[in-house]
Order: C-alpha cells, then structure tokens, then sequence
C-alpha cells in the first residue's frame, strides 16, 4: 500500500535521500511549473525606508501573529544589531497562498518557507535552510486524545481530523499524504474535501485546540508545537536526535497520544525575491549563516521563554525537498 517506510507510534525512518551535493544556498531550485497564482489575502502595507538605513520586510510562517512574532525576535534584534541601517519588520500572513503574492507585489523582500519556494522557484534566491539547536530537521506528528481507541491511522476512518494551513508541510501536506498511504480515501484533500474522514483545517495553534476541546479526533501538527502536549517516553528513539524540542515534552496540558511520526522532514528554507536590488541582500544572508545558538541567546529578552526556532543556516540541496515536492505531486497540489 505504501512505497515507503512510514511511522506508527514507535518507528521513524529517514527517508530523504542524500545522493547529492548541488549547493542551492545561493541558486535557484528548479522543479516543473507552478499551477494557478493563489489570492493574496491577510497581508496589507507596503515596505518604506527608515530615516536612516532600509526597512527590511520577513514574512513569517502563517501562524497566531502574536506568538510567532515573539517566537523569532531573537532573529529580528540580531540581524539589527549586526548590521547597520538595518530595521527589520516581520509580517505574518493569513496563510500560505498569501506568500507569494505578497513577494511578487515586492510587500516583501524574505520568505520562510519550502511551499512558496517550491512554487515559484525561479523568483527566489535561496539563502540556505534554518537549523534550530543544531538540528535541520523536524518531524510531522498525528496526535489524539487518551483513552480514545485510536492507535493507528487506519482507526481515523469516519473520524474528524484537524489539520493546521492547507499548505503546510507537517500539519498538511504530509498528513493527508499518511492517511492516503494507510488505506483512507482522502479525496481531493488538503484543498478540498476527504471522504473517509472529515477534515478541518486552521493552524497548528487551532488543530490542537480542537483536538483539547473534542472538537476533533486528532489533530496534526509539526513537534515544535505537538511534542509540549507528549510525555518523553512516547517520543520514539529515532525521533530524539533531530527534533530540537525534546526538552519542551510534557510542559503543557493536556498531554496527547502520539499515533504516527514521519521521518525527518527538512527545515524550512529562508530565501528573498530575486527582484530585491539592494546590499542588505548579501549581508543578511552572510549574517544568517555567520549567527550560532550563542549569539542568537545574547539577543534574547529577559523573559523570552520559547525555544529558539532559527539558530543559524545550512546550505540546502534540492535532494533536502524532494519528499515535500512528491507529496505535493501525489496529492495533486495546486501551487500559485
């Protein structure tokens, strides 16, 4: 039924080829041609220049504003206080489909994500893919409630699933494409309507929320935001090396039962618009790439209390996306 190792509970297999060594850091991808151009929604403004130096416009990963915004403001006071003239403004989009729009129409020079990347490879120009205490990898997880009855992906059969973005990589994309591979007829999911299951999808704040509130069966999500909700003991041992949020288990309640891993999915690529002319391009990227886990902390507020999601980069081949673009394919995916 599946062409490839997959996870249940306890089994976790990398599945990502390492064949090549075609440096993109600073090249183009180059994959077949994007579909229909998605609406640009949630995002409004337009860059302007500070008083002294140049405004510089990150668009985060789609997720509740207030949240993520913190979550990378470590970032933000590093590259400001590392070069000069350099003010960064961070926006975060409705979902993703809003990315590209938004990086076509120049209300943004930087993105944060493989979809948009994916999609419009030759707009971009590839910084390299973000590590997170030391690790440059992370994982899709399918959790649900204990004492459910639910063990396996199978049992979600005629159940209510929570999925985060309809194009994310962990919360959707990979999902849908393990339910598929599990037997489930997932219909034309994530972007329309499943059959074997019914879906909802919002974000990985929201998908968790419903699960905790019984509004869904289980929820899918990527660790960074599942694995506070999982005791560590449920954390399979292939899993633990390259997650960056194994400290963070059992911290929130309540505490869920993982059913299914993937294997280590790549982290998200960090890129700018080819179109941006200026040399704060060059010296962001170098910075990126110069910046460790210990530079990263001195830019820490005092009461920063979440786990660095960006530590430094890596250059990134194209071997590193090749799951994320045959699921996409699998599954039909229409890219803008």
């Amino acid at each position: 039924m599946s062409d490839e190792p997959t996870a249940d509970a306890s089994n976790v297999q990398d599945g990502i080829g390492r064949t090549t060594t075609e440096q993109l850091s600073r090249r183009r991808f180059a994959i077949g041609s994007a579909a229909s151009v998605a609406a640009l929604s949630g995002l409004a403004g337009c860059i302007g220049s500070a008083a002294k130096g140049e405004t510089v416009t990150i668009l985060l990963t789609p997720e509740n504003p207030s949240d993520i915004r913190n979550d990378y403001l470590p970032m933000k006071n590093y590259l400001e206080g590392e070069i000069d003239g350099l003010s960064i403004e961070y926006k975060v989009p409705q979902d993703y489909s809003a990315i590209r729009p938004a990086l076509k129409s120049e209300q943004a020079e930087i993105g944060m994500d493989d979809i948009t990347l994916i999609s419009a490879p030759d707009m971009m120009d590839v910084f390299g893919t973000a590590v997170t205490g030391g690790t440059a990898w992370y994982f899709s997880m399918m959790l649900t409630n204990k004492g459910s009855g639910i063990e396996k992906r199978s049992d979600l059969k005629d159940k209510t699933v929570a999925f985060a973005d309809k194009l994310s990589t962990s919360g959707s994309i990979f999902a849908v494409y393990t339910l598929k591979q599990a037997g489930l007829d997932v219909g034309d999911a994530p972007q329309g309507d499943p059959v074997d299951f019914e879906g909802t999808w919002s974000n990985h704040k929201f998908a968790v929320e419903k699960l905790a509130n019984e509004e869904a069966d289980a929820c899918c999500t990527w660790g960074g935001n599942g694995m506070p909700h999982v005791e560590k003991k449920n954390v399979p041992e292939d899993v633990r090396p390259k997650t960056a949020y194994l400290g963070d288990t059992a911290t929130e309640e309540p505490l869920f039962k993982p059913i299914w891993w993937s294997f280590p999915i790549p982290k998200q690529p960090i890129y700018s618009r080819q179109s941006w002319d200026s040399d704060m391009k060059g010296k962001i990227e170098q910075a990126l790439h110069d910046s460790t886990e210990e530079m990263m902390k001195e830019y820490q507020p005092d009461d920063y209390d979440a786990t660095l999601p960006f530590t430094t980069l890596r250059d990134t081949s194209i071997e590193d996306y090749q799951p994320v673009i045959k699921r996409l394919d699998d599954l039909g995916v229409e890219l803008g």
